[in-house]
């Protein structure tokens, strides 16, 4: 039976949801470029769920060379139960690759502009601490993208496990809803062998995300907050804040779509 907080954290974020998963930015997606600009702008939120990803694993197993026990057992076998799948899955051929790997392999078949995000991560590589390269656009990165990623390097800044967790759960790849897997399959078939490796990405995504990951999600949330109230309250205020910059990301998607449109037709 599902936690009443749980519950209680779905009701609060639910009119949030509801504006991304009926968002109009998946109705303008009427062709490859479009589905290609999506995907230059998205894979920042994928990159940004592997590192919300990691910092978790980071707080809740141990990662020194000493090793000791962690405090939760249950929350340390399901994060790394996640990581394994997430930064370690397989792609179509049977190769180890992470999600994010498979997602920037959809981009190149598709022919997207990976730029962007490449260079982001060799900034990251030069050892720029990320707050700076966030604060001071290090990486020159779209306006819409460096707001999205600010609001998800706060809550991990915080510290707070629970609330990393809760961001983690409520904030995740499934707010893609089925709408835009049929608009990329329609694409798929429109434009063959240009986004076979998207359609494997979002098939593999729905199928973990879905079926294991989701609910494994849910426990660790439960683990972490217990009987604390003020807990189970911060959680949800992250994951309010964690939507809420999801949201304002598909808005700033979709301005830069509109805008596209209006400059095609002379308006």
């Amino acid at each position: 039976m599902k936690d009443s907080h749980i519950i209680a954290i779905e009701r609060r974020i639910e009119p949030l949801r509801k504006q991304i998963l009926e968002h109009p930015l998946y109705e303008a997606l009427n062709d490859i470029e479009d589905l290609k600009r999506f995907m230059e702008y998205h894979i920042f939120a994928v990159w940004d769920f592997m590192s919300l990803l990691k910092a978790l694993q980071i707080r809740l197993t141990s990662v020194d060379e000493a090793w000791v026990p962690t405090e939760s057992k249950l929350a340390r076998r399901l994060i790394n139960e996640i990581v394994l799948a997430e930064e370690s899955d397989e792609d179509a051929a049977g190769n180890p690759a992470s999600h994010y790997e498979l997602y920037m392999d959809a981009m190149r078949q598709a022919g997207a502009n990976t730029r962007p995000i490449i260079h982001f991560l060799k900034t990251v590589n030069r050892r720029f601490k990320l707050k700076d390269i966030l604060k001071y656009n290090l990486a020159e990165i779209e306006e819409g993208v460096l707001e999205f990623l600010r609001a998800n390097h706060t809550i991990i800044k915080r510290g707070k496990t629970h609330e990393m967790a809760a961001a983690f759960t409520f904030g995740r790849e499934d707010l893609i809803p089925d709408m835009f897997t049929e608009i990329v399959k329609e694409l798929h078939a429109k434009f063959p062998g240009q986004l076979d490796a998207f359609v494997y990405y979002l098939d593999r995504h729905i199928e973990l995300d879905g079926d294991e990951h989701g609910p494994m999600a849910l426990k660790m949330i439960t683990e972490l907050c217990g009987n604390d109230e003020s807990k189970w309250l911060e959680a949800e205020e992250a994951c309010v804040e964690a939507l809420e910059a999801r949201l304002q990301l598909w808005d700033s998607i979709y301005k830069v779509g509109t805008k596209k449109i209006a400059s095609n037709t002379g308006y």
